[in-house]
């Protein structure tokens, strides 16, 4: 039951995503003529330079997907394929949906040269927080998207927005020369930092948790509470006072987001003098937790 109440979630949110992407796309970027990286812009590219008769941008896209949909599934499983072709499908069809309604008009929006920055903005927030939902669970929206996650699982240390970021910088730069658009370049680059950055605060701030360091003369009653009541497992470690040298018990305890004020509660209660000092946790993995998945973000 629970993995089909998961299934059914993820499926749900990755519809979502892909739907708040097309929508910043069709109705921030595309009426621009904001071509900002992706597979897309390189398909653009390849026949500026290459012509290759009827093929146009979408079927050459395609194409190119091919393979890379093909190696997703290879090297990241069929959870993250099936995602992908949903997230790339729902994308594909919401774009074209909100291009017949024609959400400008729908909107009695009256797009001049002057909001050119104002949609280079919203187009990078919309899109980044459309593909960010999308990663989250495990999906893509196809094309780049894959590609990106393919150098995730390589280089480790690296946000997946910073790793999009740098694919479509060189996309865009390809695509100004060509085209010898350098103005296209520069409003498209502050779409780009932008969807960077909101997918990263999309994919790594929603996965965060607490980390209390609790200093008390009562650490026996507040690790027993912590213990019963918050369901959480506390560390003991000894320390050393620097002033008067004495020696101190110090609780180590990570927790939800949604604990933390119960804990000081909890503390308080229990030791009113207590020291406590709270930081922010990222991707805790263990017991209560998340566990370590090679494909995770």
């Amino acid at each position: 039951m629970k993995n089909t109440f998961r299934i059914a979630r993820d499926i749900l949110l990755a519809i979502f995503g892909s739907t708040m992407f097309a929508l910043g796309f069709s109705l921030f970027l595309e009426p621009h003529n904001l071509n900002c990286g992706g597979i897309s812009g390189l398909a653009m590219v390849l026949l500026e330079l290459i012509p290759m008769g009827k093929l146009t941008v979408g079927m050459l896209s395609f194409l190119i997907n091919i393979p890379l949909f093909l190696l997703g599934m290879m090297r990241l499983g069929k959870k993250f394929f099936f995602g992908s072709l949903i997230g790339m499908a729902f994308s594909t069809l919401m774009i074209d949906v909100f291009d017949r309604i024609d959400m400008t008009a729908l909107l009695h929006i009256e797009w001049a040269e002057y909001d050119v920055m104002l949609s280079s903005l919203f187009g990078g927030v919309l899109t980044g927080a459309g593909l960010g939902i999308v990663f989250v669970v495990g999906a893509s929206t196809g094309g780049s998207d894959i590609l990106g996650r393919l150098i995730k699982n390589h280089l480790r240390n690296l946000p997946i927005g910073r790793i999009m970021l740098m694919m479509d910088i060189v996309v865009i730069t390809l695509t100004g020369i060509v085209f010898g658009d350098i103005r296209n370049i520069l409003y498209c680059a502050i779409t780009l930092f932008l969807s960077s950055k909101v997918i990263d605060a999309v994919v790594y701030g929603l996965d965060y948790s607490k980390v209390a360091w609790i200093i008390s003369d009562h650490y026996e009653q507040i690790a027993v509470r912590i213990d019963t009541e918050l369901n959480r497992g506390v560390t003991l470690m000894q320390s050393q006072g620097y002033y008067a040298r004495q020696d101190k018990s110090v609780l180590l305890c990570a927790l939800k987001r949604r604990q933390v004020a119960e804990l000081k509660e909890l503390v308080n209660e229990v030791d009113p003098n207590a020291f406590v000092i709270l930081q922010d946790a990222h991707q805790v993995l263990g017991d209560g937790f998340k566990r370590y998945n090679k494909n995770d973000l």
